[in-house]
This record gives C-alpha cells, structure tokens and sequence, in this order.
C-alpha cells in the first residue's frame, strides 16, 4: 500500500482483494489521502469520458461539456471490480496506459472463479489479499504522510543498475509470466521501495521485495516435481585428489533463481491456484454466465448505452439521452424555425430520439441425467446421488434451475422438472431405486426434450451425464448393445445440433472408450473419474460445467 501511495503513476494501481469488513475499510480509509475518484461496474462512458451539461447547456442555450473521470490524472477506486463488464475493463485498460490515472481495484470475489478482469490485473503493477489479517494486524495498514512525502520527492533520484531489469526480466519468465508490462512495473516497485526505505538506488533487497509484490500473483503454478534420480554410488575411500569438486568454486544463485524462489513463497498454493482458476475461466463464463447467456432488452436488465431509433414495439424513449442530443443544436434550429422556437423550449427532431436498451440474462437449468441401472447401481450409484446432492447445493446458492432425469430399466423418467426447490430435488434424488438395463440413448432422449422446453420458456440448458456408459437397451426398449449404441450416438448428435452445453461423467470403475465416443458426438466433454468420491465428483462437475465445453 506504501509504495503505491509513493509511485501511484509508475505503479498504475493496486488489486486488493477481500470482502468488505472493518479492515479493508481501514485500509482504504489510509488510501484516501490521494482523493481516488469512486467507480462501479455499470458507470457509463459519458461519466468515464465526459460529455454535455444537459442542465446548462438548455439554460444557456449554447454547448457546455463537462470533463469525465478519465481525463484527470488523478487515482481511480473501482468497487466490485470482479464483476467489471469487459467493455468498462478495456477503457480503464487503454486510461492505464497512458500516462494518467492510477487504478485501485476492488475485488470482493468469494468464488476462485470469480476475479478481475485479466485486461485491469495485468495492467496493476501490486497485488494485496487480506485474507487472514485480522483487527489487531491492522496497524501495520497505517501510513506516515511525512515520510510519504518524502520518499514521493526522492523518487526521481533513485538510480538502478542495468542488469537489475533484466534480472526481472528473466524472473518473470521463469515463472510462466508471459506479459512484458510485469517487469517493468517489478522495476518501478523496487525504485518505490528503494525511495520509501531512503536509499539512494535500488539493491537486491528492493529487487526481492518487487518480486513477491508485482511478480507472485502472476505466476503460473509450478508444475509437479520429478522423481527423484537413484542415488550415486559412494566414492571410494581413497579418490583422486584431481577428482575432488572445488568447493570454494562453486557456483553462486544466479539473480533470477534468488528473485523466482521469492516470488513462489510469497504466496500460498491455495491462493495462486485460486487466482489461476479465476483467470481461466473468466472468459468461459462471460461467453455462457452462470446466470444464462446474455441478450438485449427493452424491459428490464442491465442498463446499456441509449441508441438512436423510433418507440415502437414496446421500446422506451431515454428523455435524458434524447435532451442531451438535441441540446447542442438548439441555437441553429431556434434559428432555422423562429416560429416553432417560439411555442417550444427545446425543439427536439425524430433524429434526436433514444431508446432505451438494457442486458438482462437467461435463468440457467442445470440437467443432471444419472444412470440407475444395475451396473451403475452397483458401482457408482451412491457416489453420483452424492456428488449430485451437493451440485444441486450450489446451484441453488446461484439461484439456478435444476432438472432431473433418470434412466433405468426399458424408459427414462424426468423425476423433476426445472424447479429451484432444494428440498424437492434432494428427495427425489434419494428416492432413485437402482437396478435393471441401461437405456442410454433413452436417457439422452429426454435430457434433450427437458433442454428444448427448458429453452421454449427462456432458459439456457446445460446437460451433466453420469453413468458407465453400458448402454445395453435401444430407443425402442428392446434389449441389445448394437443397436442401443448406435441410438445413444444418434440421439447425442441431435443433441449437439442444438448447441446445449454438456457434460460427461465415466462414473465406472474402469474407462470406458464408448462412452468418450459419445461424449466427442455430443461435443461435451468427458471426465474420467473411476474411484472419486461425492466431493471430488462434485468438484470436477463443477469446473468442468464452468469452463465451458468441448471434447
């Protein structure tokens, strides 16, 4: 926090994530001392970037522009930036390259999914997570304004060495850091720190600092490590004295080993991988939302840019977007019609007229198709009603819809409908006796009827299939597996035409290759997960479901 209030410019921001509570608000009331300009995810580009007084410009009858937040060079505070749309996070991006505004952005993500936009956390040169700190760590949050002062003033003095970006440099690619702006914003934090400490350059210690502050939270997890090699022989008692290493000689940590080891225990596993996952998926849920896929309205939603057009079909006229068209004109028009001008205030032309337009977002109905049949039954019947048991948890948390459909014997049943009622589904589910063939193809059959009435009341289906894949009944309930397989890829290419995402679940105890067969026809993707419990089941559903599909 110290060294973003000495070196906001050459910093670009800070990404705080926590949920609010007495020490954020601590630490943003230390942050205050710059006066950063409040934003929140829906402010438009007329707040962002400026645009006509309307009031003056009516009561002066000639054109008054007010400045936006973005053209003052001042700091910029960004509240609920997990949920920052991509247009807004592609402004702030384009405002934090230039030589401007500093951003703080507040993340009060709950979910590892749930994270800044990847355009503002590149761009942010620090990165804070209260998680852990406590009341009584808070006065480590305080901040001296003198000292402040003073390392702001000998910034510009403070020299560095030209290997020391290059060392950076180096680090950061070690760590899977593919942007070039994290080793520049590293050398800007050394030069802080070097200031706010009252040196006079920058030395190794203001590099390591600069490394667990803009480098950790970038990098990529490091990846699993190697077996051990077998140990050597021993030596023989009496070796050759030429055959001795040189110990005095051996070679020192190179820069970068010191910086990346630094930058890995910065931050905890947990924390990296949660801020990884938020970063990969980002994307997948802004394409499909867990809430539904996004479309336009005129009703009701999030509130989007006004456009020009004609009211017509239930569409609302945006008074104010429409006064702040027509006010810069009004001096040529009351000039062109004296006449009209004079019955008038403000003559407004059909050229002038907004409409209103909103966002607003699909309820999601998640499908869960299990398989109930005595294979399934045997093997992993009681660990699917388990992982289903807690999807159909957070589910409901997310205010989502929820299915249910079974198969088991000749048929398939849709036990529930798309309900929000928990207690419903839970009961069903525990009521799902196992035993007999395994219908497959007509399981997929009425996942697909379930997904296009679903759709028909504006809904976005998704489709999660656990079984064995040992479809041994056809379509038409007469037992045998040629021809049960071969409806089961049928039904699950007709599925695919409709776009309904899916996915697939090999819940038996060994990897069946028909059933990836099925899931690649249904362009679902296909997890293998032979001894998973309940929770690991669940977990794997659910990112998976997150990520988006594909085989």
């Amino acid at each position: 926090m110290r060294l973003w209030l000495v070196d906001p410019a050459g910093l670009k921001g800070l990404w705080l994530r926590a949920r609010a509570g007495p020490v954020r608000d601590h630490l943003t009331t230390a942050l205050a001392v710059l006066n950063p300009r409040r934003l929140h995810p829906a402010m438009g580009d007329e707040a962002l970037f400026g645009g006509a007084d309307l009031a003056l410009t009516l009561a002066t009858g000639r054109l008054v522009e007010r400045a936006g937040l973005l053209s003052d060079a001042g700091p910029l505070m960004l509240a609920m930036a997990e949920r920052c749309p991509p247009g807004l996070a592609a402004r702030l991006a384009q405002a934090l390259d230039r030589t401007g505004p500093s951003l703080v952005a507040l993340d009060e993500g709950a979910e590892p999914a749930e994270g800044l936009p990847p355009a503002l956390a590149d761009r942010l040169g620090l990165f804070v997570a209260l998680d852990g700190i406590g009341w009584s760590d808070s006065a480590a949050l305080e901040v001296d304004a003198e000292a402040l002062a003073a390392a702001s003033a000998r910034l510009p003095r403070i020299t560095c060495k030209a290997d020391h970006a290059a060392a950076l440099t180096r680090a950061a690619a070690e760590l899977g850091i593919p942007s070039l702006r994290a080793p520049a914003l590293a050398l800007a934090c050394a030069r802080a720190h070097a200031a706010l400490r009252g040196a006079e350059a920058v030395d190794e210690a203001d590099l390591l600092v600069a490394a667990e502050m803009v480098l950790a939270h970038r990098a990529a997890p490091a990846p699993e490590a190697a077996p051990e090699p077998p140990e050597a022989p021993p030596p023989p008692d009496n070796p050759d004295p030429a055959d001795r290493p040189d110990e005095a000689q051996a070679a020192p940590p190179l820069p970068e080993e010191i910086l990346v080891e630094a930058a890995r225990a910065a931050l905890p596993e947990d924390l990296l991988a949660r801020l990884v996952a938020g970063r990969m998926s980002r994307s997948a849920r802004q394409a499909q939302g867990g809430a539904g896929q996004a479309r336009k309205s005129n009703r009701r939603g999030r509130p989007l840019p006004a456009r020009p057009g004609r009211p017509g079909d239930g569409a609302r006229v945006d008074l104010v977007a429409t006064l702040r068209a027509a006010a810069p004109w009004q001096r040529l028009r009351r000039d062109a019609f004296p006449a009209l001008a004079a019955r008038r205030k403000v003559l407004v032309l059909p050229a002038d007229i907004r409409l209103r337009r909103y966002q607003e977002t699909s309820d999601r109905v998640l499908i869960f198709v299990v398989d109930a049949s005595g294979s399934a039954a045997v093997a992993r019947l009681a660990e699917a009603k388990g992982a289903v048991e807690l999807l159909l948890a957070r589910a409901y948390a997310r205010r989502d819809h929820v299915a249910l459909v079974a198969f088991r014997g000749t048929v398939a049943e849709v036990l529930l409908p798309p309900t929000r009622s928990l207690v419903q589904a839970k009961r069903r589910l525990a009521g799902l006796p196992g035993g007999g063939g395994t219908p497959l193809a007509a399981g997929l059959s009425a996942a697909m009827d379930c997904a296009e009435l679903a759709r028909a009341r504006g809904m976005t289906p998704t489709v999660a299939l656990l079984t064995d894949g040992r479809g041994n009944i056809a379509l038409d309930g007469t037992p045998g597996r040629a021809q049960a397989a071969a409806d089961a890829t049928r039904v699950a290419r007709a599925l695919a035409a409709t776009a309904t995402p899916a996915v697939v679940i090999d819940t038996a105890l060994r990897p069946q290759p028909a059933l990836a067969e099925l899931a690649a026809a249904m362009g679902a993707r296909c997890l293998v997960l032979p001894r998973a419990d309940a929770a690991r089941l669940s977990g794997a559903l659910s990112v998976a479901m997150a990520a988006g599909t594909g085989p």
